[in-house]
């Protein structure tokens, strides 16, 4: 039995998710900036809806990605140098330039595999507001004034949590995720956050570890370094 939060109920311990049902721990409960906070801190991140409720998962095994680990492809490593996209257009990288643009293309994007989103008008507003509080990040992919690729997460501590990316350019995505570790390196942080296994993420470097030894990991680096800030690339090492 899945258990229904209401508004200040505490989450139930992560040994409780379903793996039957992908790591399902609970469901309820709201999207407000402190419920989605205690959520992450926790090793637990919303994903889409029953009759209204949001529905809350942990699974096991969790996909992570160690910046460390990143890895560059030759054909990327080369765009990334010609700062050029596959059809000869220069683009340029940002950072919380336009958060509400960027989830609202992930939300429209359509995704293999998938009937719909899972990022709805509650789910938008309730990222959109973290990103205005500070904790909520996103990194853009321009071309010609066009925003034509990026993702957003969360940055707690010295731990990202990836949320989702999208792509409307043949590697606008990955050129995101790219100049996103780059400045990930730079700041010391210590683990990315993937949710679940995908083969786009594992070629990137991304690696399943059990929910214990996440967890563990994950306390120890949303406990260091600052917890809220505003990202740029101003200073960001760009040499690939």
């Amino acid at each position: 039995m899945i258990p229904l939060l209401a508004p200040d109920s505490p989450f139930p311990p992560l040994s409780a998710a379903s793996d039957e049902y992908g790591g399902l721990l609970a469901a309820g409960a709201d999207l407000s900036p402190a419920r989605l906070l205690d959520a992450y801190r926790r090793g637990i991140f919303p994903w889409g809806r029953l009759e209204g409720y949001p529905l809350w998962y942990s699974p096991d095994p969790r996909m992570v990605l160690f910046p460390a680990e990143f890895r560059l492809s030759r054909s990327l490593r080369k765009t990334l140098r010609s700062g050029r996209l596959s059809g000869g257009q220069p683009f340029r990288v940002a950072c919380d330039e336009n958060f509400a643009g960027v989830i609202g293309a992930c939300a429209q994007t359509p995704r293999p595999g998938q009937d719909g989103t899972w990022i709805d008008d509650a789910m938008r507003a309730a990222y959109v507001e973290l990103h205005e509080l500070g904790w909520a990040h996103s990194v853009e992919v321009y071309a010609e004034g066009d925003l034509v690729g990026g993702l957003y997460g969360l940055a707690i501590g010295r731990m990202f949590y990836g949320e989702s990316m999208f792509a409307h350019r043949d590697n606008a995505s990955k050129i995101a995720f790219a100049y996103l570790i780059r400045l990930l390196q730079t700041q010391d942080f210590g683990m990315i956050d993937c949710q679940m296994y995908t083969p786009h993420l594992a070629s990137l470097g991304g690696r399943e570890i059990p929910r214990a030894d996440f967890g563990a990991r994950l306390q120890a680096l949303i406990g260091q370094g600052p917890e809220q800030s505003r990202w740029s690339f101003a200073h960001l090492p760009v040499e690939w």
